[in-house]
């Protein structure tokens, strides 16, 4: 009995940490797609959460580049 209480109470431990800390994604890969552009075109670097200048005009505009500064997103792009 003792070993059902220890496997059960490790997986309650490996459930409970998977739901209180999930996987970091801070990126959407549809956001990627939708505009064709690398992570980096919006975050200060690869795997970083904080956004550049486009990345927070983006999220501002309800995701989209429309009506972000151009001058911005033309930068962005170079």
């Amino acid at each position: 009995m003792s070993r059902l209480v220890r496997l059960a109470a490790t997986s309650a431990i490996l459930c409970g940490s998977l739901i209180l800390f999930p996987p970091f994604s801070f990126g959407k890969p549809d956001y990627m797609k939708k505009e064709g552009k690398a992570c980096t075109y919006c975050h200060i670097a690869p795997n970083k959460r904080d956004l550049n200048a486009v990345g927070k005009c983006y999220a501002e505009h309800n995701h989209s580049l429309e009506n972000c500064n151009k001058k911005l997103v033309a930068a962005a792009e170079r």
